[in-house]
């Protein structure tokens, strides 16, 4: 696989994290650079590190992850966009609204690298160009920066949205995880 080939995957695998980090960039009301970082950091660690296990899984174990990681993401993502609409609605304190708590962020890297991980299988049958600690540093790396945009970017459409920029968020995060569960039943 080539560097070109590399940075399209590394683009399309890090989409859905972009997405919920410029959601959760809106439902954060003070949301500040070293949040942003965070996001990036949390998505970016989780993008680069899930490819590396299923490269180190291989073959093995291809047809169990891609049998039910569809059913993980769905359930993650769908349970956190529900919980940011629901605390709208109950009129929830700010931490409930898009958070950059720890258990949030490890929660949401994991939805939304689910898919770098069966992508990290093929890799293990694809003729390496360059190490798989190259491919995913470059995963990994691509996936920061456009992570940490994306909160920035989504912290400048919350100030315009106030409250209902939540609401937007939690509906982002319940599409991502029909997106990817209608793909997966769908037309994988």
């Amino acid at each position: 696989m080539g560097i070109v080939e590399l940075v399209l995957i590394a683009l399309s695998l890090s989409m859905d994290a972009f997405a919920v980090s410029l959601s959760n960039g809106m439902a954060i009301p003070n949301l500040r650079l070293r949040d942003a970082l965070k996001f990036g950091f949390f998505f970016g660690l989780f993008q680069a590190l899930m490819p590396l296990i299923g490269w180190a899984a291989g073959h093995l174990f291809s047809s169990y992850i891609t049998a039910f990681d569809h059913w993980i993401a769905f359930a993650l993502l769908g349970y956190i966009g529900a919980k940011m609409i629901y605390d709208v609605i109950r009129g929830g304190d700010e931490e409930a609204q898009g958070s950059t708590q720890f258990s949030v962020l490890i929660v949401l890297a994991v939805a939304t690298s689910i898919d770098a991980l069966a992508a990290g299988v093929t890799f293990a049958f694809l003729p390496e160009t360059m190490g798989i600690g190259w491919m995913v540093a470059i995963i990994g790396l691509i996936t920061f920066v456009l992570c940490t945009i994306g909160a920035l970017l989504g912290k400048c459409a919350g100030q315009a949205l106030g409250k209902r920029a939540q609401l937007i968020g939690g509906a982002v995060l319940i599409i991502m995880g029909l997106k990817i569960l209608i793909e997966h039943l769908f037309f994988a």
